[in-house]
């Protein structure tokens, strides 16, 4: 059997009341993890992974690749 999920971005409420609605039928078991989001929108490690893809594009590695 496989879980699906579902992502939900929703601000705390007065008295930390979250509501939503999901698209499951009346009576079905879910579970529910809460986590904080964090404020850094993780831009950092996207140009990190970027740059460092610059590595495997350079001329003499091509040539090295193509005649092995």
């Amino acid at each position: 059997m496989q879980d699906t999920a579902f992502k939900y971005k929703l601000n705390v409420q007065e008295d930390g009341k979250v509501e939503l609605r999901v698209p499951l039928p009346k009576g079905t078991r879910v579970a529910v993890f809460v986590v904080k989001e964090s404020e850094d929108d993780l831009g950092d490690l996207v140009l990190a992974a970027k740059s460092s893809l610059d590595f495997w594009d350079n001329s003499i590695d091509d040539e090295a690749w193509n005649n092995a």
